[in-house]
């Protein structure tokens, strides 16, 4: 496999298409198409979909997930002969609860070390294995234990969780209870933080309750947005007990039932020997052992 082939490659699926690859490269389109079939050729694979944008199939993946790996020990390799840290971003995937509180150390440790930019991707937890299996990401938080082909996953602690809401919702829920039962919960407006966000589910599904159909939803994609969307009475969410217990004590927010979620976090990077994973790796097991439960 040609170093020039597996650049393109990577140019082709960040840029999304064949022809912004050749207008980056300064080639034509069809130079580019020859140096992805010649690719091809080499593994005796089709890697990538000629779909608008651009898609990887399984061996695309691996070898995306290869290229970046080689762009970084290239990048760490010339700035080791000019006497600096690695430079270039690191990708790191992360959920917006985790990020909002645990996390936040990691932010200053790496800045104490110098030389590093961070480039941070918010992702649900049960879904951000998808960036590391792309080679969008050197590492995730995530909250699946089973490794990526040529990933390292190593424990972090559990985030622990409170069912809360403002108080009139509280009061709404425990009016409805009387009547209804457990049955009150199905129609509660609730909040989510993203698509993919079924934390909830936890409560919910112990209880035997089905979400009714036309339930208000309100989407609040930001971990601070969220926890004022619960205040303002918008609706009942999950949030971290670290945040939701100066809420609770002040009055502001009301735990809605002694449920305590549990979340197991994991912590899954590259099974790579570089000096700016290690850094970031560190960080990341100094916070977690800090901030989550063990």
């Amino acid at each position: 496999m040609m170093p020039r082939h597996m650049d393109t490659l990577l140019l082709v699926v960040d840029e999304g298409s064949f022809e912004a690859a050749a207008d980056r490269l300064g080639v034509s389109p069809s130079a580019v198409s020859q140096r992805i079939k010649a690719l091809e050729a080499d593994v005796g694979r089709v890697v990538v979909r000629r779909t608008s944008p651009v898609g990887v199939t399984d061996a695309g993946e691996v070898l995306v997930q290869t290229a970046r790996r080689m762009r970084l020990l290239e990048s760490e390799t010339d700035d080791r002969l000019r006497g600096r840290i690695g430079e270039r971003p690191v990708s790191v995937g992360v959920n917006a609860d985790s990020l909002g509180t645990w996390f936040r150390p990691v932010l200053r440790q790496v800045a104490e070390v110098g030389g590093i930019s961070l480039e941070l991707n918010l992702e649900d937890e049960q879904h951000s294995l998808a960036m590391l299996r792309r080679g969008d990401c050197m590492g995730v938080v995530t909250a699946e234990a089973e490794p990526v082909a040529g990933c390292v996953v190593e424990e972090l602690g559990s985030l622990h969780y409170w069912p809360v809401g403002a108080p009139e919702l509280a009061d709404e829920l425990e009016a409805a209870r009387s009547v209804r039962g457990e049955d009150a919960w199905a129609s509660l407006p609730l909040l989510v933080i993203g698509p993919h966000d079924r934390m909830t589910d936890g409560v919910l599904e112990p209880r035997g309750v089905t979400p009714r159909p036309g339930r208000r939803v309100s989407r609040i994609p930001s971990f601070e947005g969220l926890n004022d969307a619960v205040v303002a009475g918008l609706g009942w969410t999950l949030v971290p007990v670290a945040s939701a217990r100066p809420y609770v004590e002040e009055g502001a927010m009301v735990r809605l039932a002694e449920d305590v979620i549990e979340v197991p976090l994991y912590w899954q990077h590259w099974r790579l020997e570089s000096d700016t994973l290690g850094v970031l790796t560190d960080a990341v097991h100094a916070a977690a052992a800090v901030g989550l439960s063990a």
